[in-house]
Order: structure tokens, then C-alpha cells, then sequence
């Protein structure tokens, strides 16, 4: 199986264990759930069904594939799944709203639509069932003491996110942020639930204790190279591939590690600073600033940064020794070079 079958395979049962959390009863709120399948992709600007573009549901194929390669059914894990899946567009829910976009992919965003106070609202409900989602594991069988430690390691995800997110907004204001601090943030931003994601299938699955280790070092160093090379294309894309504007991270001031590569760089990053220091850039900036990021050879830095992390997923990957399943194993490397060589 490659990975295009695999995904074929898996996610029209990732979709509709989604769709089963998202889909209530009877309820007078309805107009709440269907705020959430707007954002999910499933409902267009009246509220009326449609199919628009979602999301690329990495995190809950990682799941699946992870417990594919314990050598389970990994159909086990679909509650988990679908929890990672609508955690994951929680943040994205509030994100939106913190940051103040627009759009997202390529539609209005539900804050812009509904207003800001029922879009908060919409992602607070889809966290409560993000989490009620994994209380389905228990109607199809799963142990008790498997169920705990995987609401356990959920929890712990959802604090992680909700950090990184803190960090990052905290960075907008400050020159002073160094790469180690970047890398903190990024940990619990991105990586949080990249890494709980194949560790939680493990862990569903029935894997041993170092697998189930293994698994989360796997996602978390994926996390980590899927961020950086979205640094790197933030600043370096092609805009008629990503679909976004050239140098759009210069221009919107956001530090990603080029950038504090650079700021934290002994010859550059005095002049770097005083031109983030100063006010908002325009696309006439853009050429100053990429200077002095060549000067500081901050792409070569930051590459090497994607491609030691991939190492270190491959390694994880490694240890994880999956002894009935090699190709699920095969798959999450095919996998995880994708999503690190993806060019948008």
C-alpha cells in the first residue's frame, strides 16, 4: 500500500467518526454545530450543506497508521482520531480569532461570518467534544486503563497547545526572543499534538511502554521539521505554488527561526532589529530584509534544522520496532517525508 492508498483507505472513516461527533441530537442549539461544520468544511456561508475544501487531517491518519503499525485494527482508534482532528480545529477556531484572519482556506473565517463572540463559543464546544469523542474508545471495547492514560496524555496535549499558543502571541511584541525559545514554543504550538497523535494510536493499540515513547519522539521531531520547512516557505516560497504572497512572514513582522536566526546573529542582527523595531513593512522592505537574512545565512541554518529533525523522526520511527504491521511502519516514514518536503 502506498501512501495515496492509504489515505484513500482511512480517511473516509476518519471522516465519518468527525462527522458522528459533530452531528448532535435534537437540540434547540442547532445553529451551534452548525457553526463548527461551516468551519469543518461541511456548510457554506447560509449554513446549507456543502463540500469545501478542509482540512489535510494529518494529525488523525497519524493516529490510525500508528495503530496499524502495533499491528491492531486500526479502526481502534478512530475516537481518538476524531478527538485530535476537532482539538485541532478548535485552535484553528481561536487562532483565527486571536489573530484577526480573514480567511481560511480560501473562505471566511466563522468569526468574520457569525461574529467573534459565537465563533469563541463554536470552538469551545468543538473542544468539549474533541474530548467526549474519546469516550467512544470505551463503547467499542478499549480498556479502562488504556482509555485513561490516553484521556490523560489528551489533557496534557491541550495545555501544551494552549502554551505554544501563549508564547507565540507574546513573541508579536518582543526583539528579544531567542532561537531555544522558539523551539519551546513551536513544541507545544505545532508539535504537541503532532507527537500525541501516533503516540495516542500506540498507546490504543496495546503497544509497550518504550514504543508508545517512541511513537511521540517520532511526531514531535516531525513537528518540528513540518514547522521549520513552513518557516522556510513562508519567507522563500513560491507564491504560485504556496498561494500565499512572496515573503508574506517579512511583511507581517513574524518571527520564525530565520528571522531570529538572524536577530540573534552577532553582525546582523543589530541592523535586523532596528528594522523590526520600526513600523509595519511594506513590499518595499521585503528586499532589505531578505539581505540581511542571506547575510546571516539563515535559510542554509534553517534547513539544516528541517533536516537534523528529520533524522531524528526517522531514528524514533526506528526504535519503535513495529513487529506485526510493516507496512502501516513503512507508511508513517513515507509519511512524515511528504509533509517535510511539501512545497506549499
Amino acid at each position: 500500500m502506498h501512501l495515496s492508498q492509504a489515505f484513500e483507505t482511512y480517511l473516509p472513516l476518519i471522516e465519518a467518526e468527525i462527522r458522528a461527533v459533530l452531528e448532535p441530537a435534537a437540540t434547540p442549539a442547532r445553529g451551534h454545530y452548525d457553526i463548527m461544520q461551516y468551519h469543518m468544511g461541511w456548510r457554506d456561508a447560509q449554513l446549507r450543506p456543502v463540500q469545501a475544501r478542509g482540512g489535510k487531517r494529518i494529525r488523525p491518519m497519524l493516529c490510525v497508521l500508528a495503530a496499524a503499525a502495533t499491528g491492531a485494527d486500526p479502526r481502534c482508534a478512530l475516537p481518538a482520531a476524531a478527538g485530535l482532528e476537532l482539538l485541532h480545529n478548535f485552535s484553528l477556531l481561536h487562532d483565527d480569532i486571536e489573530d484577526g484572519s480573514p480567511t481560511r482556506r480560501h473562505r471566511p473565517t466563522a468569526w468574520v461570518l457569525f461574529g467573534m463572540p459565537i465563533a469563541c463559543n463554536a470552538g469551545d464546544g468543538m473542544f468539549s467534544l474533541a474530548h467526549l469523542a474519546f469516550f467512544r474508545l470505551a463503547e467499542q471495547g478499549t480498556p479502562a486503563d488504556r482509555l485513561l492514560a490516553a484521556l490523560r496524555r489528551f489533557d496534557e496535549t491541550c495545555l501544551a497547545l494552549t502554551e505554544g499558543q501563549f508564547l507565540d502571541m507574546s513573541f508579536e511584541a518582543r526583539l528579544d526572543v531567542t532561537v531555544a525559545d522558539y523551539f519551546t514554543m513551536i513544541a507545544g504550538k505545532t508539535g504537541a499534538l503532532l507527537a500525541a497523535a501516533p503516540e495516542l494510536g500506540a498507546l490504543i493499540a496495546g503497544a509497550m511502554p518504550d514504543a508508545v515513547a517512541a511513537y511521540h519522539e517520532y511526531g514531535a521531531q516531525l513537528g518540528r521539521a513540518f514547522q521549520l520547512q513552513d518557516d522556510i516557505l513562508g519567507i522563500w516560497g513560491d507564491e504560485t505554488v504556496t498561494g500565499k504572497s512572496a515573503a508574506g512572514d517579512i511583511l507581517s513582522k513574524k518571527k520564525t527561526l530565520p528571522v531570529l536566526h538572524a536577530l540573534n546573529h552577532p553582525a546582523v542582527g543589530p541592523r535586523l532589529a532596528a528594522l523590526y523595531a520600526g513600523p509595519a513593512f511594506t513590499s518595499a522592505d521585503a528586499p532589505a530584509v531578505l539581505a540581511l537574512l542571506e547575510e546571516a545565512a539563515a535559510r542554509r541554518v534553517a534547513e539544516e534544522h528541517v533536516r537534523r529533525a528529520t533524522a531524528a523522526a526517522h531514528a524514533a520511527l526506528a526504535r519503535a520496532r513495529p513487529s506485526a504491521e510493516p507496512v502501516a511502519h513503512a507508511l508513517l516514514a513515507e509519511l512524515l517525508d511528504s509533509l517535510v518536503g511539501r512545497q506549499s
